[in-house]
């Protein structure tokens, strides 16, 4: 049953992007027009995102001891896959493919992907929505210093500014303190709005995709090796990674299947999007995202075959 839902669920966010692909193949959209609809997507829509996942929920001291655990699970393992990939590639840094390669294989599109694939799966469970925002904030806090100098090459984006001052702290901002009063916004003109927003994130993902998808070549897609790897790394290697860090660890059975689901979310979108924004391998952040995001039909609903071991 979790099968198919993961594929039906897979494959609807995947329609999403033939609109985008349609309008820069047809000129409506300039492919130099991109990297605005990625800037709007994430200092817009993902952070609107942010404050409808607080809100699916209630605040409790225990939820909230539970997110600091998620948040820190989420920072751990992002932060042991770059680590380790840098490691191993940063010698090749002068090839911006390499520092690509690094922060794909570690982000996932827990946020784009992850939320309504959570929804699916864990109807009962609204906690794993706000927990995949918190592996969100984790992804981002890592995004906007450690990973964008990465890509960038540039040391200048490690600063505590950048740290403080990007969109998903902001957003936390605002999200925390209706969190813990317990104040519901969904009933209000502004609450409607900005729970429409943070729902459009996964469609705007995928046009944003699609749009990519028409302004390059699919041969290095499917013929670069390199992409396999870093395929393997993410979708394969990282699901075992964070199943096995989550296992044994005396915390509920859901939070731990939440965990797992987010790691077996396709090579995120936000790489392109940070590319896109920095100036900085768009081609092959592109090539991933696409390869990893038509791939997950297939190795989403497989990895999911190994979450019977979560008890």
């Amino acid at each position: 049953m979790e099968f198919m839902i993961t594929v039906y669920t897979v494959g609807t966010m995947l329609l999403y992007s033939l609109p985008g692909y349609a309008l820069v193949k047809s000129k409506k959209i300039a492919p130099t027009s991109i990297s605005a609809f990625a800037t709007v997507l994430m200092y817009v829509c993902q952070s609107c995102l942010v404050v409808y996942s607080f809100q699916k929920v209630t605040y409790t001291p225990q939820l909230f001891r539970d997110m600091m655990i998620f948040f820190a699970l989420g920072l751990f393992i992002q932060s042991l896959l770059i680590g380790i990939y840098y490691l191993i590639f940063r010698k090749k840094y002068s090839d911006v493919k390499y520092r690509i390669v690094t922060i794909a294989g570690a982000f996932g599109n827990c946020a784009f992907m992850g939320v309504p694939l959570l929804e699916h799966l864990l109807p009962d469970y609204p906690q794993a929505v706000v927990f995949s925002a918190v592996y969100s904030i984790a992804m981002n806090l890592i995004g906007w210093t450690v990973a964008s100098a990465i890509i960038a090459n540039d040391k200048k984006y490690i600063k505590v500014k950048n740290f403080i001052l990007n969109p998903a702290v902001i957003a936390l901002c605002v999200a925390l303190p209706l969190f813990f009063k317990g104040a519901y916004i969904g009933d209000t003109l502004l609450g409607e709005a900005v729970f429409l927003l943070g729902r459009m994130t996964t469609p705007m993902c995928m046009l944003i995709m699609g749009m990519r998808l028409a302004s390059v070549s699919l041969t290095p897609v499917i013929t670069r090796k390199l992409n396999y790897l870093v395929l393997f790394l993410k979708q394969i290697a990282m699901p075992i990674i964070g199943l096995a860090v989550v296992l044994f660890l005396p915390i509920d059975t859901n939070m731990k299947l939440t965990f797992y689901i987010i790691c077996c979310c396709p090579i995120a979108s936000v790489v392109l999007n940070f590319s896109e924004m920095l100036g900085q391998g768009q081609e092959m952040a592109a090539n991933l995202v696409l390869l990893g995001t038509f791939t997950s039909i297939f190795t989403i609903p497989v990895m999911m075959l190994l979450s019977g071991f979560i008890k």
